[in-house]
């Protein structure tokens, strides 16, 4: 099979897509609830929703197409209404993984932000440890399957990564409080103080508990909420040798990403959707923008740092891109980068792995080696939770499977 040519979309690809060995590096829990489950716990909860079926919440909640980054976010009120109990955490955590597990995904690592669910009921701890119940409980009950425990398929392993927030108001009961206690500070030192308790919060529960967290991120707005605010945390955080990961480029341009990297030690950008835009670059310093993203582009190609590529969420929030074939994703192919398709919110923006790949391949001229390097690259730039050692032989062990699976297909290399 010529490896130069596009693979061409055939019957039963989507099939085949659904079976292989995946992962998911940029998945948010409360971006992944099952609908029915935030209904239910709704009712049990009496919150009130603006519609009580799937396919109401679909309509006026979780729509196909956003003004902007700032309304898609706004539809996780909803969901994060209905995490504010251990048990719904763990509920919603282990279906999570189940949903992932049903379509071949074999790795995630599980982003929030656990100051959103802390209460009276629940401190930090109890909300890491509740999710990472779900999690496990999934994870145990996959491993213990036959063609798993044969080693004839790789197991399924995660990572969980906690997520501070660029900005907020009283968005939970924790946030409230925080707010309330800092009567002397400004906004922006109220943010920057809320990321790094999460960081040094994360760190200890990480620690004491033995929990997988295996990375720090910064959610939000990008507008007017720069990275280089949360510096301390992140500096902590790089200092306890835990990954990190950054929302940047998202609905901001290249600044943004080069403040990801250069003040919060960033391993990975989540997004990067406008890393070519020259447009969006608006300090005065820099005087030739095209040099300027072509010196970033060259050190993130150099360091293999990966980006998170969501294609539907992208679509969804960005008005100005109409046709998905038009995505930046095509310039990061061209430029030879690090990507990985992820699905950001499966709920909100009503997509799934397999279903990222399908629209990647029939948007985007992909050969079959550069699929296939799209998947490793999940695998191996991942913050696996365990031995380099032992991540090494794991994703030998799913690429293995890969192989396997794709041979005769439009997705063989050979």
């Amino acid at each position: 099979m010529d490896q130069k040519k596009p693979i061409t979309i055939s019957d039963g690809l989507e099939a085949v897509l659904g079976k292989i060995p995946k992962t998911d590096l940029h998945v948010h829990l409360d971006g992944s609830v099952r609908l029915e489950t935030l209904i239910d716990i709704a009712k049990k909860e009496k919150i009130e929703l603006p519609s009580y079926t799937v396919e109401g919440l679909n309509t006026l909640v979780f729509k196909d197409h956003y003004q902007n980054l700032e309304e898609y976010l706004k539809t996780f009120g909803y969901s994060c209404a209905v995490m504010q109990k251990p048990e719904y955490l763990e509920q919603i955590a282990y279906e999570m993984a189940l949903d992932n597990q049903e379509e071949g995904v074999r790795y995630i690592e599980v982003r929030f932000a656990p100051q959103l669910h802390i209460n009276k009921e629940m401190d930090m701890r109890t909300v890491l440890v509740n999710v990472n119940k779900g999690l496990k409980r999934a994870q145990q009950e996959f491993n213990r399957r036959p063609e798993v425990v044969s080693g004839e398929e790789p197991p399924f392993y995660y990572g969980i990564i906690v997520s501070a927030l660029r900005s907020f108001g009283s968005y939970s009961e924790y946030y409230a409080n925080f707010i309330k206690s800092l009567v002397f500070s400004d906004t922006k030192t109220i943010h920057a103080l809320g990321s790094m308790e999460l960081a040094r919060g994360a760190v200890r529960i990480r620690d004491e508990e033995g929990l997988p967290i295996v990375g720090f991120d910064l959610a939000g707005a990008e507008a007017g909420n720069p990275a280089k605010d949360h510096w301390r945390a992140f500096q902590y955080a790089h200092e306890k040798f835990m990954a990190k990961t950054v929302h940047a480029g998202e609905a901001y341009g290249p600044e943004s990403i080069f403040q990801a990297i250069t003040e919060l030690h960033a391993d990975r950008i989540g997004h990067g959707y406008y890393l070519f835009d020259t447009s969006k670059i608006d300090n005065p310093k820099i005087a030739d923008k095209e040099r300027f993203v072509q010196e970033l582009v060259q050190y993130i190609a150099n360091h293999r740092m990966t980006i998170e590529v969501c294609l539907t969420s992208n679509l969804q929030t960005n008005p100005s891109l109409k046709n998905l074939s038009d995505h930046s994703f095509k310039k990061m192919i061209e430029h030879r980068l690090s990507a990985t398709i992820c699905t950001d919110n499966r709920t909100v923006s009503k997509t799934t792995v397999t279903k990222e790949l399908m629209l990647a391949l029939q948007h985007f001229d992909i050969t079959p080696s550069l699929f296939k390097n799209t998947i490793v690259y999940g695998f191996k730039r991942s913050f696996f939770p365990d031995l380099y050692s032992r991540k090494r032989k794991y994703v030998r062990q799913c690429l293995n499977y890969y192989e396997k699976l794709v041979k005769g297909t439009v997705l063989d290399t050979d």
